[in-house]
């Protein structure tokens, strides 16, 4: 893991938790298995090793997949445990994707916390101690990063000083990782400072339902919508911050969410939800495509809430319930007036 001057390398979602007493009892045949030929079997994945499972095991529950090895496997009851207590739940999964990658569970300071209390790296011999600091320190790193999944897993590697120095940079980014990490080996006179490619060397551990939605345009909207929906994606898992309009407001609210993503592109959609309304012009429902957007009436009549249209009955949005996330158009036609698609002319 890592304390505020980290010289090595650190990585949200449920793991399934094993309720059936058939489950464990075939469970602990694999781990003796696994003692006897783990070597053998798991001999393709190094620390932080590749991603493939031949003998791995992966849990499905809120939020995504972990794919991990049944050395990280066997500590998911401490996991959530711990988790619990610090307020972070839902995000068992990716720690364990995060431990797959520090330790692969191959090591008593499984989380590699040791250096986040002020001792040296591996001091902590103790797993469940281990467990403990790593998830309460992934959960302050959570909380000063908003919410923001990227920017706190790279904080667990980093420091959370990296966390302000993204802040105002205008959020995480791989670019904005290489310069903290240039930045911090030019003043303590180290080679290298941490792990730039952290985030991504973890998520590979990690996959959301998210993961499979492509968004290709048919090139007759005004901009590209696949670039579009790239950036939009960046942001996923942020949360909904009344007035976001920037990455650097640590979240966005609905209107945020497309004023920023379009000016990306060159497109002025400045303003709130009644004013990107009034700035495109009505589409028929049966003839929608990618990159239209869809409105909303919900806190007040007239246009409320905006998102863009990907597809598949779906369409990317900021809300309150889930902050920067895919909604289903037919479930939120249910709860609020639905306004209709428009598009950008």
């Amino acid at each position: 893991m890592q304390g505020v001057l980290k010289k090595g390398a650190k990585v949200a979602g449920t793991i399934a938790v094993l309720k059936n007493p058939l489950t464990w009892i075939l469970t602990g045949i694999l781990f003796l298995l696994f003692s006897i030929f783990g070597v053998a079997l798991f001999l393709s994945i190094s620390l932080g090793g590749e991603n493939q499972f031949e003998s791995g095991m992966s849990g499905e529950g809120a939020g995504g997949t972990a794919q991990v090895s049944a050395e990280v496997l066997r500590y998911e009851p401490l996991i959530q445990k711990y988790a619990e207590e610090y307020g972070i739940g839902k995000y068992v999964g990716l720690i364990m994707a995060l431990i797959q990658q520090e330790s692969g569970g191959r090591q008593l300071d499984v989380m590699q916390s040791s250096e986040s209390i002020g001792l040296p790296p591996g001091a902590i011999t103790d797993p469940d101690y281990s467990i403990k600091i790593g998830v309460k320190y992934f959960s302050e790193v959570m909380k000063q990063a908003k919410g923001d999944i990227r920017l706190a897993l790279q904080a667990y590697n980093f420091g959370n000083s990296f966390i302000q120095y993204a802040l105002e940079r205008g959020g995480y980014s791989e670019e904005i990782a290489s310069q903290f990490s240039q930045a911090m080996s030019e003043k303590l006179g180290w080679s290298s400072y941490g792990d730039v490619n952290y985030v991504e060397h973890v998520l590979r551990y990690y996959h959301t339902e998210n993961d499979s939605i492509v968004v290709v345009g048919d090139g007759t909207q005004r901009f590209d919508v696949e670039e579009v929906h790239n950036i939009m994606k960046e942001f996923l898992g942020l949360p909904y911050v009344w007035g976001g309009r920037t990455p650097a407001s640590g979240g966005f609210d609905c209107s945020g969410l497309l004023e920023y993503t379009f000016a990306q592109v060159g497109i002025d959609l400045y303003g709130t939800a009644e004013s990107q309304y009034n700035k495109t012009v009505p589409v028929p429902e049966d003839q929608i495509k990618p990159g239209d957007l869809v409105f909303f009436s919900t806190y007040k009549l007239g246009p409320s809430h905006v998102g863009m249209y990907v597809g598949d009955g779906k369409f990317i949005n900021s809300n309150g319930s889930n902050g920067t996330s895919y909604s289903s158009f037919k479930e939120w036609k249910k709860l609020y007036p639905f306004l209709g698609f428009r598009r950008i002319p």
